[in-house]
């Protein structure tokens, strides 16, 4: 009898960031997002710098959730939702936790793209969501197996989503999405006039 698995699941989680905690108000948190992007001179002087369309605070902040309430706020809740994730991919913490290592603001303009890229150091990374265009939405995630496809023909165009060599998850403001930090990914390019606002965020395994 024929027998066909899936092998080496790769998990990726989606849920509403309102799903856990109190509410966090969208409207204030873009407000926030774009208030500290104004007045840190030195995230803008990096981005400058280093070529990065937009604005990031990655290199310039690591304090928002001491700076805005708003941030601890969504740290708490994040946290919720890490730990579900946690518990789905069966991980053994050996009695220890996983905790938030760093926090950080991305905004994409027009023509802003984030290209291909893992987090390496961590354990879960992951991205809320706080305003997004209509035609620059989606995130791009790679099988992690692709280096090792040296001979392996094309996927058809309707292949089943396990099959695909490449996956496109259009999240809605308000998402949060949970992968494990070796999942190589990147952010198209932003294709409207509008700014593309997320949240990304690391957590490490101490």
């Amino acid at each position: 009898m024929t027998e066909i698995r899936s092998l080496f699941a790769t998990r990726l989680y989606k849920a509403k960031l309102s799903e856990f905690g109190k509410p966090i108000d969208p409207q204030e948190l873009d407000t926030a997002c774009l208030s500290i992007a104004e007045d840190d001179e030195a995230g803008q002087e990096w981005c400058e710098r280093e070529g990065f369309p937009g604005y990031t605070s990655y290199a310039s902040l690591t304090d928002l959730p001491w700076r805005f309430p708003i941030f601890k706020d969504l740290v708490k809740v994040l946290d919720k939702h890490v730990a579900a994730f946690a518990k789905d991919a069966q991980f053994d913490l050996d009695g220890r936790e996983l905790k938030l290592e760093d926090i950080w603001i991305n905004i994409l303009p027009e023509g802003g793209i984030h290209t291909s890229h893992i987090h390496p150091h961590s354990v879960v990374s992951g991205t809320t969501y706080v305003a997004i265009p209509f035609e620059g939405s989606a995130i791009k995630f790679e099988d992690p197996r692709s280096q090792m496809m040296m001979a392996a023909p094309a996927r058809l165009r309707d292949a089943r989503e396990e099959m695909r060599q490449f996956i496109y998850v259009a999240p809605e403001v308000g998402d949060v999405l949970l992968w494990e930090s070796w999942l190589r990914h990147e952010v198209p390019m932003n294709m409207s006039e509008e700014d593309r606002i997320s949240i990304s965020f690391n957590y490490n395994w101490s």
